[in-house]
């Protein structure tokens, strides 16, 4: 899921996308703001199609085109009256200028600029017939304005012009000594253009044609020329593919007019020159797919690494914004980023338009697009400040447009047609007729003395008037003089009064600004650790999902092996008990045997005894019958007993062994001595043998003779039981036993030493030690308590 401004479905007109994302973009142009508008998405997604349209539905460019010329349509200005120069400005000229910069160029053998009253092509003409006439709300009326366009693409990170009369060759080869073409497919690009940057840091393309319009037909006109020019080509996911970036340019030059309200006021500071960038990226896309090869694996290329950069600028941007760190942007990594290095730096608005195509196959590709335009929103521009006012009045125009109408109206009503109605006098008129009345100045006789002195008498009567009119006046003049002064202080003190209110509420409204910024980084941060912290928790409850869904495989697995032991002890009892009654059986059957043959040898040695009692009882006269071989053969022979097998020991002996000079030594039948024993040694015997010494308690070395038997291992290998302990053991005749502790606390002081009572060990210690198998003390030993 992912969260954007507005989202637009696959029914969407294009006047309902216009109104939402550009229409603002056009009345920013209009107020002196630049904008940006670009287009985004993979290869097919329908970006070329928004932004220029298809026939009886024009897209995002001539609607655009169409609301600049329906908004300033009666306030422009006579061509070449704005002039731009090489450096991305503008001069202005004045009319005459003008007419004679149009009469050059008529006279230059040059094509001439498309005009608006020439046929339309055809194959353009519906794509700018808008049936709906939008306009801006607010057209500054005391300005005049000039519109220019240019039209240029970025491809392989080259800079063309689409506009340019030159042959336009896309590519070309190289060639040998032997004017020939190379054949190994190297190509080298043309010229390129050079981007560079203005007084104001803006970054433009030097040398670029930029053609001054004045009708939507005639731009529209220029930008299908150039359209026309701009590389694309067939690959296997669209039939027409851009394989450039295409930017068209709006410029809009504005000066205000002079005082008058008549002619464009020559200044060139006053001069405002705003610029909106229409842009169609070229769709991203994998080479896998497509099945580029050659120049298009290249085109490819290059594409994907364009817009790379652009992903790699913006997110450097936001990790400036959001950690307040300094890292420097890439612009100059790739020509799109850095043509438009002053729109992410703050200089306009940047609007940009996602195009997803629902196909199934560009499922990973969407996904890509869109989180990255998710991640763009979150990078915010300052915006530029307005312009100040010229400090001219407002409605120049209107009030020219409304004296000159009114100026034809009396000079009509001069030379209008007799019968007319008298027109009243003026002011001037009535004060002259106030004057006495001239008499009459003819004379007629040379000796006439009245005709003169009457006619200096009215000369000095109307002088004298003159003189108290104009002393009068002048003293109106000063009074109103006074007056104006007076106001003038006034206002002043009002405007300071005025000014430094304002700088007060300006100061708070700045810190209130500060501070509204800080609080918005803040929460911008504090939403990203959210988000970073969501997308944790959620990493963490997926890992205990696994964890989970493991344990509950283990103990599953558990328990099956559990259920498989008790299966298994179950089964291996029922094999220990038939065993075991097998055993049972064969031992009582060996019994029986041994039973058998000892009675047999029981009967043999009974008739042994018998015959040798017979012989002994006999009388020693007769002499006994010397029975015949026959008779001996017929008598049967006893059955033979095989000995039982003598045991074989294990004679251990450690290397400490002290020798003693007692008489009785052990003496071990078929031993096998070592110094330590072996499992060599131990597979051979079947009985094993220890002897060990200690002292005594008496201080005497007793020797202990360690017996065990030896039997094999489920293993393989060999265990000893120990069975029983002999003790050796040297004692002093003329030694004492030890003494215990009297019975009777108050023994008699004066009775005999000898009736004291002596006890040996055994008497007064209640612990004995004995030899048991398995024991931890030692080779057989056990503590065990018993009483006296």
């Amino acid at each position: 899921q992912y969260s954007f401004k507005e989202v637009f479905g696959t029914l969407v007109v294009q006047k309902e996308l216009f109104d939402v994302v550009a229409k603002p973009l056009v009345e920013d142009l209009i107020r002196g703001k630049n904008g940006l508008l670009f287009t985004y998405g993979v290869t097919g997604s329908g970006k070329t199609h928004t932004m220029t349209g298809s026939p009886g539905d024009g897209g995002l460019l001539p609607r655009c085109l169409a609301m600049i010329f329906n908004s300033i349509g009666p306030f422009q200005a006579k061509r070449f009256v704005f002039k731009l120069d090489d450096k991305n400005g503008v001069d202005v000229q004045s009319e005459v200028e003008a007419l004679l910069e149009r009469q050059r160029r008529e006279a230059l053998p040059v094509p001439k600029t498309p005009s608006g009253k020439r046929q339309l092509d055809p194959e353009f003409a519906d794509m700018i017939n808008v049936q709906e006439h939008c306009r801006a709300e607010e057209v500054d009326e005391d300005n005049v304005y000039g519109v220019f366009v240019s039209y240029i693409e970025i491809y392989n990170n080259y800079i063309y012009d689409l506009l340019e009369e030159a042959p336009f060759d896309a590519i070309k080869p190289k060639w040998n000594s032997c004017s020939t073409p190379v054949r190994n497919g190297d190509f080298v690009p043309p010229q390129s253009k050079i981007l560079r940057e203005d007084q104001n840091h803006n970054m433009y393309v030097t040398g670029c044609t930029e053609v001054e319009v004045k009708s939507t037909e005639e731009a529209f006109e220029v930008f299908w020329r150039g359209q026309k020019k701009r590389r694309i080509a067939n690959t296997q996911l669209n039939r027409e593919s851009s394989r450039s970036h295409s930017v068209f340019i709006i410029k809009l030059a504005q000066a205000p007019l002079d005082a008058d309200g008549d002619n464009v006021l020559q200044e060139k500071e006053q001069i405002t020159l705003s610029q909106l960038s229409l842009v169609d990226l070229a769709g991203s896309e994998r080479t896998n797919r497509t099945k580029a090869e050659g120049n298009r694996l290249r085109e490819a290329g290059n594409i994907n690494q364009s817009l790379m950069t652009l992903r790699t600028c913006i997110e450097v941007l936001r990790e400036n914004q959001l950690y307040g760190t300094n890292k420097m942007v890439p612009y100059r990594d790739s020509k799109l980023t850095h043509l438009f290095k002053n729109y992410f730096d703050g200089e306009g608005k940047v609007r940009m338009i996602v195009c997803v195509n629902p196909k199934a196959e560009d499922y990973e590709e969407s996904l890509q697009v869109m989180r990255f335009a998710e991640m763009t929103q979150e990078v915010e521009v300052a915006r530029p400040v307005d312009r100040p006012l010229c400090g001219l009045t407002p409605g120049r125009r209107l009030r020219n447009q409304a004296f000159r109408e009114e100026l034809s109206r009396k000079l009509e009503l001069r030379g209008g047609p007799v019968g007319a109605e008298p027109e009243e006098p003026s002011a001037a008129e009535l004060f002259f007729q106030s004057f006495p009345p001239l008499p009459s100045c003819e004379l007629l006789d040379i000796n006439d003395d009245q005709t003169l002195p009457k006619l200096i008498e009215a000369l000095e009567q109307r002088h004298k008037m003159r003189q108290m009119l104009a002393e009068e006046f002048g003293k109106n003049v000063l009074a109103f003089k006074t007056m104006l002064q007076e106001f003038d202080s006034s206002v002043a003190s009002k405007e300071n009064y005025i000014q430094g209110k304002l700088a007060e509420k300006e100061k708070t409204i700045t810190g209130q600004r500060t501070e509204l910024e800080r609080l918005e980084k803040k929460i911008k941060t504090l939403e990203y650790k959210i988000e970073i912290l969501e997308k944790t928790a959620t990493i963490y409850e997926e890992d205990k999902r696994n964890l989970q869904q493991e344990l509950e495989s283990k103990s599953q697995k558990l328990q099956r092996q559990a259920s498989d032991k008790r299966r298994l002890e179950a089964r291996l009892q029922g094999m220990v008990a038939e065993t075991s009654l097998k055993w049972e059986k064969e031992c009582e059957r060996r019994v029986a045997a041994k039973q058998l043959e000892m009675q047999n040898k029981l009967w043999v040695k009974d008739e042994k005894l018998k015959q040798l009692k017979a012989i002994v009882t006999e009388p020693r006269a007769e002499k006994p019958e010397r029975p015949s071989r026959e008779r001996e053969r017929e008598k049967p022979l006893p059955r033979s007993v095989s000995p039982s097998p003598v045991p074989r020991w294990v004679d251990h002996r450690p290397p400490g062994h002290v020798p003693t000079e007692t008489l009785l030594q052990p003496r071990v039948p078929r031993a096998v001595t070592v110094a330590a024993p072996s499992e060599r040694a131990l597979a051979r015997c079947d009985r094993y043998l220890l002897t060990h010494q200690e002292l005594a308690s008496d201080g005497e070395i007793q020797t202990k003779l360690i017996k065990g038997d030896v039997f094999r291992t489920r293993g393989g290998g060999q265990a000893v039981q120990f069975t029983d302990i002999e003790t050796l053991k040297q004692e002093s005749p003329t030694g004492r036993k030890r003494r215990s502790s009297p019975p009777d606390p108050d023994p008699d002081p004066a009775g005999d030493a000898t009736e004291s009572e002596w006890t040996d060990v055994e008497t007064r210690c209640s612990v004995a030690v004995e030899m048991r198998a398995g024991s931890a003390l030692g080779p057989g030993f056990q503590h065990h308590a018993q009483p006296k």
